[in-house]
């Protein structure tokens, strides 16, 4: 990589995370080209309430009468400084590191955050083959701000505890300290005019001020050095030069010890199982653990946790998580409804608007039996399992029902097409879809079969099963197409059927539980493959269809209409691909085959957002990545799908 070109260098991101939904994020050469960028984004509530308390760090080194700026920011008509010309590398793992050459100097920059603490600690070390003499110079940038929104230094102000090593900086109820070992030194300015390009390519806000209220001084004089900065939200704390290594040895220790003894040399599985592991995260509200949907944005969201929670927790031996993840979000299940999302304020009540999270639990219970066999726990789940049935069979808030015909009927943007543009749903899918009976069927025969475990009387489910799966066969496929329609829409007084060639029809194949044959199964797949694939994921809509839109880019009104519309999604790649070894089962080096199918997503793990899968890609060549950068989803079904599916260990 050119670190001297800016437009090469914001390319791309690094993202690390603590555990609690906080996070630090920047570009490879260290320049914000988001709101959401920063060096420590704190999580007030986890894993919600997040702020950005510190922007950046500004490194200056002072040799003679030159002065090395190694920062890099964008005003407005204008780049400075130019840091990035001084950037040697950049590097990920197991840190995000920089190396600098400037004055004579090589200076080594590592970022971690301890888990489970809103902290950040940059430790520097400087190579000073030459002998030279000099200062080097840090001066912190700070804010107190949400995520979400803007600032400027009309609306913020700061007050300082200043102590010899660190200054103590109060701001409304945010306090956050930055400590060293290095002597502080008051200095109090404004930076003004700071600008996101990324947010003015989506149509946001994307300019703010950042407060400087002095700056760390180390004196090198003539010999190799070293030094750290550390801003925590953990005033009480305190740290110095020597346990700085110890801290960085435990995160190291802690990342190694993700990864099982047989796949520590697949490094694939390792960056998977690395990233998997930033989304989740514990959950204040019930001391219990819970999945980040994405970052930079998202919250934990039920539908988004559900579908991951196999990838995250069950591949990876995370069985105490799984179990954690299941009870945080069983323990808010209202009337046979597992929350849509948990609000980004603490006194919000968690929000129902979803038909299928609760259907995706009772999936991620029945896969946590299939790994575990774990009786106990099973059972304390099974009044939760039952709720969910018996209210969906009667009926729940939001017109979630079963008809006679053993469908389950909804109104429209509760499905995970959900996109709506001002009262205009992008996606209309009112009426009974494939998925959602699907993951119905499959919730039927699970509970059929973890029931009877139990000594349940099961029976009833048995029979709705069988009433379920023979009018979906009846009503969902499309003799013309040879695959299912994605919807049968409710159009007053009957139920029509619309044959949008959409990625929804792969459940029907790749859940544990089906209804259809085994030929119906192969249709499905190569329908699929010849419309919706590509190296990244499936696409949302055929390209073929006059609806298709294959850029997702623009303002928030252009983004959401291709969302669904043809914006290709790379979680889809896991039931693909289970669903592809399952219709190909006889085929000559199938797992070869499922292999190439990762290739072009093991590839984006070193771009875009280094070491981890974005949430979406344009569905046209050469698919430019959007939306979150990192997305749970997007890993989980990549990790449960190369475990399950193409390593010969599973």
């Amino acid at each position: 990589m050119n670190y001297a070109d800016y437009t090469e260098g914001t390319g791309n991101e690094w993202l690390i995370t603590n555990g609690l939904g906080g996070y630090a994020s920047s570009t490879v050469i260290g320049t914000n080209t988001r709101k959401y960028h920063g060096l420590l984004i704190a999580s007030v509530n986890p894993p919600v309430e997040r702020k950005l308390l510190l922007s950046s760090l500004d490194e200056e080194l002072i040799s003679g009468t030159h002065i090395h700026k190694l920062a890099v920011h964008r005003y407005p008509d204008v780049i400075y400084p130019h840091g990035n010309r001084h950037i040697e590398t950049f590097s990920i793992e197991p840190f995000p590191t920089f190396v600098y050459n400037a004055g004579g100097m090589k200076i080594k920059k590592q970022i971690m955050m301890i888990h489970g603490e809103n902290t950040t600690i940059v430790r520097y070390k400087i190579s000073n083959p030459s002998g030279e003499h000099g200062i080097f110079r840090i001066l912190p940038l700070v804010n107190n701000r949400s995520i979400h929104h803007m600032t400027s230094a009309n609306g913020l102000s700061f007050q300082q505890e200043v102590f010899p090593r660190e200054t103590i900086l109060n701001s409304g109820t945010s306090s956050l300290k930055i400590c060293s070992d290095l002597p502080y030194k008051t200095d109090e300015h404004w930076y003004y005019n700071f600008e996101y390009e990324v947010e003015l390519l989506r149509g946001y806000p994307h300019r703010e001020d950042n407060f400087n209220p002095g700056y760390f001084d180390l004196e090198i004089n003539g010999t190799d050095t070293s030094c750290f900065v550390l801003a925590s939200t953990e005033l009480d704390k305190k740290w110095d030069i020597q346990t700085i290594p110890e801290l960085f040895t435990d995160e190291t220790k802690r990342q190694v010890e993700l990864v099982k003894d047989e796949l520590k040399r697949d490094r694939f599985f390792r960056k998977l199982a690395i990233a998997g592991d930033s989304f989740i995260v514990h959950r204040r509200s019930t001391g219990l653990r819970s999945v980040i949907a994405g970052y930079h944005w998202f919250g934990d969201w039920g539908r988004d946790t559900m579908i991951s929670l196999p990838g995250l927790t069950l591949v990876t031996g995370r069985f105490s998580d799984a179990r954690s993840i299941l009870s945080t979000f069983a323990a808010h299940c209202k009337d046979g409804l597992i929350p849509n999302l948990f609000p980004e304020n603490a006194p919000g009540s968690p929000v129902y608007n979803t038909v299928d999270a609760s259907l995706w639990f009772v999936h991620a219970m029945g896969r946590y039996w299939d790994y575990t066999g774990d009786l106990e726990f099973t059972e304390s789940m099974w009044p939760v399992i039952e709720s969910i049935l018996h209210h969906y069979h009667d009926g729940t808030a939001y017109n979630i029902k079963m008809d006679d015909d053993g469908l389950i009927k909804h109104p429209g943007q509760l499905t995970w097409m959900d996109a709506k543009i001002g009262d205009m749903e992008v996606t209309p899918r009112h009426g009974k879809t494939c998925e959602i009976n699907a993951l119905w069927y499959n919730a039927l025969v699970y509970a059929t079969e973890i029931g009877g475990k139990l000594g349940r009387d099961v029976s009833g489910y048995q029979e709705i099963a069988g009433l379920t799966k023979d009018s979906f066969r009846e009503k969902f496929w499309n003799y013309d197409k040879n695959c299912l329609y994605d919807c049968l829409p409710y159009l007053g007084e009957k139920y029509g059927t619309d044959a949008s060639i959409r990625p929804n029809q792969i459940f029907a194949v790749s859940l544990p539980h089906t209804m259809l044959s085994s030929e119906m199964e192969k249709d499905i797949v190569d329908v699929v493959t010849e419309e919706l694939l590509t190296p990244y994921g499936l696409r949302t809509l055929s390209p073929h269809d006059n609806r298709y839109k294959g850029q997702y880019r623009g303002n928030t009104e252009m983004r959401d209409s291709a969302y669904h519309n043809g914006t290709v999604w790379p979680w889809m790649l896991g039931p693909y691909i289970t669903a592809y070894a399952k219709t190909y089962t006889n085929m000559p080096e199938l797992k070869e085959k499922l292999r190439t199918f990762l290739h072009m997503i093991e590839k984006h793990m070193d771009e875009s957002c280094i070491g981890t899968i974005s949430e979406v890609f344009d569905g046209d060549m050469p698919y430019n990545p959007g939306g979150c950068a990192s997305q749970a989803w997007s890993v989980a079904e990549v990790m449960r799908c190369y475990v399950e599916d193409i390593l010969p260990q599973r």
